[in-house]
């Protein structure tokens, strides 16, 4: 038999503390930013699971709710945040949205409606290549504090910041372009001009 076992770890006092303190408390009394280990972090996932031996010889199919691991980089670092409930909708448009039928089956693709809130990914903890970055309080506290000063902006002005940036941009090349097509071009496609008075 083949026996699964995963690395856990748990979040460090001093990287939840600092956590806490940058992004403060939700209206449950818990912080609004965590660190998680991607192995720690499973969530429910609704579906037909398909139960194999050693082998690869399928054993069973079955519709389910199962706790997988919510993150594919499962020996990374996660930074979380708090997201209220109503941010998923009422329960019965999310049941409408997530549920999955299979043989007159219905199970929610994502789990129970989170009636608590429920902690959404941020970031990944991993350097530019992918690589492994130690999770450490200063790394935890910039990152939360920077999704804050972020949410400071209202989404309208981000949005026309990008499109001011775009417009400016797209102009440029066209002058550029123009300027070059001026320059190798000559003065009416060397054909004779003549001013009629």
């Amino acid at each position: 038999m083949i026996r699964v076992v995963r690395e856990t770890h748990d979040t460090p006092e001093s990287v939840a503390h600092r956590l806490a303190g940058a992004g403060g408390a939700n209206r449950l009394g818990e912080p609004n930013y965590r660190a998680v280990w991607g192995w720690n972090r499973l969530a429910w996932i609704g579906g037909k699971f398909e139960d194999r031996d050693e082998h690869g010889v399928l054993l069973r199919e079955r519709m389910e709710l199962r706790l997988e691991p919510k993150y594919p980089a499962v020996n990374r670092w996660h930074i979380e945040r708090w997201m209220p409930p109503e941010t998923y909708g009422l329960p019965p448009s999310w049941y409408a949205q997530t549920v999955e039928r299979e043989n007159g089956i219905s199970i929610p693709a994502l789990g129970p409606y989170p009636s608590r809130g429920e902690y959404e990914h941020c970031f990944t903890l991993e350097g530019p290549h992918g690589e492994f970055i130690q999770l450490a309080p200063t790394i935890a506290e910039h990152i939360a504090r920077a999704i804050e000063w972020s949410r400071k902006f209202p989404q309208s002005a981000k949005r026309r910041q990008l499109y001011d940036r775009e417009g400016r941009e797209e102009r440029s090349y066209e002058n550029w372009a123009y300027g070059l097509l001026d320059d190798a071009v000559p003065a009416f496609h060397k054909q004779p001009f003549v001013t009629v008075v």
